[in-house]
């Protein structure tokens, strides 16, 4: 099997088995963004416990690219400090400009790679890790 059957299969397996799909009933920080040239839609909740991100979940709609993404990132982020997050992030903007990165918290990321070849797909990849960003930004104002 080639690497890009495996990535493809990756992507596919998030999207139609998404983890932490859902609400979060407490109090939790809520981040809705689109992307209006395709049409993603994605509203992210983060339960924030003293600038740690202790549980994530998302609901939306949208193509393969941003609804796996979404899923990996909820999946890489739980339990991860602000900064580690953060860093997460930056990590996954330079996986989208075509550097090698490796995603130690969720290797399921890298499958992602490839999207940077299509630049009308980057913004579906990025949509939900800049969600993540807004919302840490919005705690870290507070």
């Amino acid at each position: 099997m080639q690497l890009d059957d495996l990535y493809r299969r990756v992507i596919m397996d998030h999207y139609k088995n998404p983890r932490n799909r859902g609400t979060l009933e407490d109090d939790a920080v809520t981040i809705n963004l689109n992307n209006p040239t395709c049409g993603d839609r994605i509203s992210l909740q983060l339960q924030v416990v003293d600038g740690k991100v202790v549980d994530a979940k998302f609901t939306g709609e949208g193509c393969s690219i941003s609804m796996s993404s979404a899923s990996m990132m909820t999946e890489a982020v739980k339990g991860q400090t602000f900064e580690s997050a953060i860093q997460m992030a930056e990590k996954f903007s330079a996986l989208m400009k075509g550097d090698s990165v490796e995603f130690e918290e969720n290797e399921d990321i890298e499958a992602l790679s490839g999207v940077n070849k299509f630049p009308a797909r980057i913004k579906c990849a990025t949509l939900a890790w800049n969600a993540l960003r807004k919302g840490i930004e919005n705690q870290n104002k507070e």
